[in-house]
């Protein structure tokens, strides 16, 4: 399989400041096999550890000869976006719908509203958690550059996987401690203390299903971290 090459262009060498440096879009270690009819467990690598980074202000080509893995490479990350950010827009949406029928209920027509905001609080928790992988993917989460910009180039990789390991290490540990919550929740039957006494398990498993995709998520970007240490990428030029 031929591998596929990066090319990178950037007529205007202009860094944009509001993102601090950092990738609009970082996709690490991505891989896709096909499974061959009548060749048994053989499968066909159409996408082997591909590693690419958009910054701000940038184009980004992937060139490579037919077959290479390109059609694959944007299909498999195309349905990876569709599928978490359709989760996490019906979760929003749900969650605004019955949210704006509990304030209609309550100070127009008088009603009561047991069932209303935990509904809203439990898309709210599986919209936050079940798309933190995907943001973690655009590494688009709050960070402080200011150390980044002072470290030599070999250092600020150190500091890089030093970090995804300790995300690793807590998103794990979360995952585990949700997961059992989840499982007490599931096996004594617990229930919100509310009239409408809607059952635990579901948002401790929203919680620990995004945690363990996150923490999936990470050791991904912390595999790719540790071979990018140790080889160059093949095929990408700056």
């Amino acid at each position: 399989m031929a591998p596929v090459e990066t090319t990178r262009t950037d007529p205007t060498r202009i860094t944009d400041a509001a993102h601090g440096g950092q990738p609009l879009l970082r996709v690490e270690g991505l891989s896709k096999h096909f499974g061959m009819r009548g060749r048994g467990t053989q499968s066909l690598r159409a996408v082997d550890d591909v590693s690419f980074e958009v910054h701000a202000r940038e184009c980004l080509a992937i060139v490579g000869e037919s077959g290479s893995g390109k059609s694959t490479l944007a299909r498999a990350l195309l349905r990876v976006n569709q599928a978490l950010v359709t989760l996490g827009m019906i979760a929003l949406l749900v969650a605004s719908v019955v949210l704006t029928y509990s304030v209609i209920s309550r100070y127009v027509m008088k009603a009561s509203t047991d069932w209303q905001d935990e509904a809203a609080v439990f898309c709210l928790v599986g919209a936050t958690f079940l798309c933190s992988a995907f943001v973690q993917a655009l590494r688009g989460h709050v960070g402080i550059e200011a150390v980044a910009g002072l470290l030599p180039k070999s250092l600020n990789r150190l500091r890089l996987m030093l970090v995804d390991l300790l995300g690793v290490m807590f998103c794990t540990f979360f995952a585990w401690k949700s997961w059992t919550l989840f499982h007490e929740a599931w096996a004594e039957h617990q229930t919100t203390s509310s009239s409408w006494a809607p059952p635990l398990w579901i948002p401790y498993g929203l919680m620990a299903a995004g945690m363990t995709l996150l923490s999936v998520q990470l050791f991904v970007q912390l595999s790719a971290r540790v071979n990018g240490l140790t080889k160059k990428p093949v095929g990408a030029t700056e």
